[in-house]
């Protein structure tokens, strides 16, 4: 009987040590963050109704460009009921035929500037799919990182269930041999359906992860088989300065600034085509008349001029005034938003870099070995399962906590990174 309980014993501390001594369980196979930016660009929904409203801009441009086209008109007249059109070549019918050319000739002013407008905007459509890519790529670290997150959540609770149920089983052998008491069985009991519980708990936020991340990369029918593969930016929290705006040239060079930049600039020439419409657009035409009872063929021309007399487009240009002052104020709010995000995410690089160095120093390690030597301790008789059970809370505790704190430095790194345009490569 004593040496059945002393190897049970011996058998439950061995175990128990392994699952300490082992590291955070991190997957070896599946997307890397560029792997998955990849796909980002190349599948996102948000990113492919950018590139088709650049290419709904472009043909902007062409519609802008265009001179306007000739109009061909003919018609004839003097068809008499009673008396018909005649006998002979239709060339020789009582019918008076009259073919007209007319063209529009629009001032060169009004075709240049909206044609400047037009390429402004699609300027600025190819800087608002830039801006698109980087929004996204900052959800898609985010996602990626919270999987990650989920992931190393989900080994930490299947670490400590696989060791409440190790524990629970040398329990029960030693409740048979009489080694432990009933209520200590009782604790390990609830504490072994409470570990469960929390896996439960956690391999359901692993799968949401998975489908959040599956979305931004259009995948969402393979979202279950997603496993980040990267590890988190360890050589990243130390190098990194404290994230600071530079000079004006980093905000002005973000593609949302540049986007609303560009708008100003195709606002202001919209401004100057509605005060063009002022200068008249002179039509000319040219006709050709067939006529044979009168004098047989003849030629005409005509000139049309519009008349300013009861409007003189004074709406079109207090609105193009209008939208000009919109969309300067649009950029200058525009960039105050992006110095804003720049200094949000520079506090919060620093608030996680200070909060991750904590964990990385001395707590997990310091934490481990108050476990194992609780373990170890428990084992010997000298605490008794309540002492066990909360260290074994707290050091799971630590290690949660110390997962999130990589998650949180990882986000905020990766929003400053893009807040700058900044390329995160963890490889």
């Amino acid at each position: 009987m004593i040496r059945m309980s002393y190897f049970i014993r011996v058998w439950t501390f061995l175990g128990m040590m392994a699952t300490f001594g082992a590291p955070m369980s991190v997957f070896a196979t599946g997307l890397t963050l560029r792997d998955a930016e990849s796909r980002l660009i190349e599948k996102n929904r948000d990113v492919q109704a950018a590139r088709r409203s650049l290419e709904s801009a472009r043909a902007g441009m062409t519609i802008a460009e265009a001179r306007p086209n000739p109009n061909l008109s003919m018609q004839s007249v003097n068809i008499s009921p009673r008396n018909g059109i005649g006998a002979g070549r239709p060339n020789d019918k009582i019918v008076d035929t009259t073919l007209r050319l007319d063209l529009l000739i629009e001032g060169r002013s009004k075709r240049t500037l909206r044609g400047e407008a037009a390429s402004k905007l699609a300027l600025a459509a190819e800087q608002d799919l830039a801006e698109t890519i980087r929004a996204q790529r900052v959800a898609l670290r985010q996602a990626y990182f919270d999987l990650k997150l989920a992931q190393e959540k989900v080994a930490i609770s299947r670490d400590f269930a696989d060791l409440s149920g190790k524990t629970l089983n040398a329990t029960e052998l030693r409740l048979r041999a009489g080694d432990v008491s009933e209520a200590d069985a009782a604790k390990l009991r609830v504490d072994a359906l409470r570990s469960q519980n929390d896996l439960r708990v956690t391999e359901a936020e692993l799968v949401k992860a998975q489908f959040v991340l599956a979305t931004l990369i259009a995948d969402e029918d393979r979202a279950t088989t997603f496993e980040v593969r990267d590890p988190w930016p360890q050589g990243l929290v130390r190098d990194n300065a404290a994230p600071t705006i530079r000079d004006h040239g980093e905000l002005d060079g973000r593609p949302d600034v540049k986007a609303a930049a560009l708008r100003a600039e195709a606002a202001e020439a919209s401004r100057n085509l509605a005060r063009a419409l002022k200068n008249r657009d002179i039509s000319i035409g040219v006709q050709y008349e067939h006529f044979p009872e009168n004098s047989g063929n003849t030629w005409g021309i005509g000139v049309s001029i519009p008349l300013f007399v009861a409007y003189k487009y004074e709406g079109e240009i207090r609105r193009a005034d209008s939208d000009w002052h919109a969309a300067r104020e649009m950029h200058d709010r525009t960039r105050a938003q992006a110095a804003t995000d720049v200094a949000r995410a520079g506090a919060d690089i620093e608030a996680a870099r200070a909060r991750i160095e904590r964990f990385r120093g001395s707590l997990i390690a310091e934490a481990k070995r108050a476990a194992n030597a609780a373990e170890f301790a428990y084992q010997k008789g000298a605490t008794g399962v309540l002492e066990l059970l909360d260290t074994r809370r707290t050091f799971k505790l630590i290690q949660l906590e110390a997962a999130s704190a990589e998650a949180d430095f990882a986000k905020a790194l990766a929003a400053w990174m893009a807040s700058l345009s900044l390329e995160l490569d963890l490889q």
